[in-house]
């Protein structure tokens, strides 16, 4: 092959990759919103019995790019809080149309059976409405435990910088008691929620 033309195949070659990229990165800005939508249909019972009072819950794409951030953000800033992430955030919204908080969606890797994942709400003045287990893999009997209302409603109603875990019983509204025999999947829930505190505090622009 002569060498002008291994170069013109090699110009026609990179301009093909360039415009591919550019076409998936359009299909991605125009999916992204649906795709946030079609994921949080399979929780949505899980969104209203965290955030009652909301009619219903809406994508913002400021706010997911801010989730995209957040990554960074809370390794940085909060680095006590474990090997966490925000997943989704979705504004709460009441039957007039207006912003009455958030469902922010965190996952915590140090769980005593992995993943752990919360869904949590909050209001525009951090008050948090609910909280709910999306996912969970624990003994039974012991992190299990973690799912259900004696553990998860602890935070319900409590307006908090973020929650400490202890195993002395709690004192103030920021400290949730452990679970008897699973303080590191305790924990590991209180970190989740604790992220998306912090997200809801720093990252919504309210």
């Amino acid at each position: 092959m002569k060498k002008g033309g291994f170069i013109k195949d090699a110009l026609i070659l990179f301009a093909i990759t360039i415009i591919a990229g550019f076409l998936l990165g359009a299909v991605y800005q125009v999916t992204k919103e649906p795709i946030i939508l079609a994921e949080a249909a399979a929780s949505m019972e899980k969104y209203r019995l965290a955030y009652p009072a909301a009619a219903e819950f809406t994508a913002d794409e400021a706010l997911q790019e801010q989730v995209e951030i957040s990554a960074d953000t809370l390794a940085q800033e909060k680095p006590e809080y474990g090997n966490v992430r925000v997943d989704t955030a979705l504004n709460a919204v009441d039957a007039s149309g207006n912003i009455i908080g958030y469902i922010i969606t965190a996952t915590s890797g140090d769980s005593y059976g992995g993943d752990v994942q919360v869904s949590v709400g909050i209001t525009l003045e951090g008050t948090i409405t609910g909280v709910e287990l999306l996912t969970i893999n624990d003994t039974p009997g012991l992190g299990m435990k973690a799912a259900e209302p004696e553990f998860k409603d602890q935070y319900k109603d409590k307006t908090v910088e973020e929650f400490a875990v202890t195993k002395t019983g709690s004192t103030s509204d920021s400290e949730i008691d452990s679970i008897s025999g699973a303080t590191i999947t305790s924990s590991a829930v209180t970190n989740a929620v604790n992220a998306a505190l912090y997200f809801a505090a720093n990252c919504t622009g309210q």
